[in-house]
């Protein structure tokens, strides 16, 4: 069955896929009145399949989109997505628009849960971190209907729009100015690994760029936890423990590499000069530090204000020519922990 890509799904879509009747395809799907088990799964996994979510705006609203745009991020108590949230609301604001959010802890199961029932309420717009998704979410996505914007990557196919950076080129890029200045003996460490994609993709460009010069990671290490500073300092002190020959390390997130610049510093350890450091996300909290930390802006901001601005004026007019794919072109900052030569 073929369908409109900018038709949201019906009943009537769920009836012909299955040869059920729509009345029993509303009974399965409200989990109500007396259906067999083998109507009820073969309901289902059609429902699954198709991408359908119900429309939960009953009476007069039941054929409308309300002015809500669904924003579904990992994390809220990661510091680089209030950013994110904010350059969203700088541009709704301006519009009838209101943005409601919901957080998946980098979970695809829980991203698929949030997405099912953000898209019950019908909202006008969806704004979803990352390019990867379960086979249900990205069927739910594509049979929306509505704008649908992928942030913060641009490293793979969206589902319709797309607003980030690339993020193989930001590890890629941090690798060559890293081997620019001197270093050789490098470690790296990641947190939120292996279900942060962005920081595995990163990753990837950053042994991808020292291969080609013949370098190594010498130790990594990934934890499956949150950033943090104490994370960042004990990381640090391990790896140093284990691989003291080590001459720069990377992390996958500012927030680590601040917890080993601070360990490295109570250990009066040279920085840059024996051990350079760097991290990413570019986050203002930690220009307070005593040297500031090298990184890479994540243009988070502008990934915001870009991505409703999509939403924005496809609702606004649906037939105009738009910018679906936007990468944008972070920038490294030095700082005083990575010596430029």
């Amino acid at each position: 069955m073929t369908t409109d890509p900018k038709r949201p799904l019906t009943l009537r879509d769920v009836s012909e896929a299955t040869g059920v009747s729509e009345m029993t395809v509303s009974r399965v799907l409200r989990n109500r009145g007396d259906v067999s088990e083998k109507t009820r799964v073969k309901v289902l996994t059609a429902a699954k399949e198709l991408g359908y979510v119900p429309n939960k705006i009953a009476g007069a609203l039941a054929s409308k989109r309300v002015n809500l745009v669904a924003v579904i991020i990992p994390s809220l108590s990661n510091m680089v997505f209030p950013e994110v949230l904010t350059g969203i609301n700088q541009v709704l604001e301006n519009t009838p628009l209101q943005p409601v959010v919901g957080v998946t802890d980098y979970q695809p199961e829980k991203e698929e849960k949030v997405l099912y029932e953000m898209l019950s309420w019908r909202p006008s717009g969806v704004i979803i971190a990352g390019l990867e998704h379960t086979e249900a979410a990205r069927a739910m996505l594509n049979a929306s209907g509505i704008p649908v914007v992928e942030i913060m990557d641009t490293d793979g196919k969206p589902v319709d729009s797309m607003v980030g950076i690339s993020h193989r080129r930001a590890g890629s890029e941090m690798a060559k100015a890293i081997l620019k200045a001197g270093y050789r003996h490098i470690g790296f460490m990641g947190t939120k690994m292996p279900l942060d994609h962005r920081a595995r993709k990163r990753f990837e460009g950053f042994t991808g760029a020292l291969g080609k010069e013949g370098v190594e990671i010498e130790d990594r290490a990934f934890y499956s936890g949150g950033s943090a500073l104490a994370k960042g300092r004990e990381m640090t002190q391990e790896m140093l423990e284990r691989s003291p020959e080590l001459d720069f390390l990377y992390y996958s997130n500012d927030m680590i590499g601040a917890g080993g610049l601070l360990y490295l510093m109570d250990q009066g350890i040279d920085v840059p000069g024996q051990i350079g450091l760097a991290g990413f996300n570019g986050v203002e909290l930690l220009q307070g530090l005593p040297r500031q930390l090298a990184t890479m802006d994540a243009c988070r901001l502008e990934i915001g204000r870009k991505a409703a601005e999509i939403i924005a004026a496809q609702l606004d007019d649906p037939e105009a020519a738009q910018e679906h794919h936007v990468t944008l072109t972070p920038t490294i900052s030095y700082g005083d922990t990575l010596k430029r030569r």
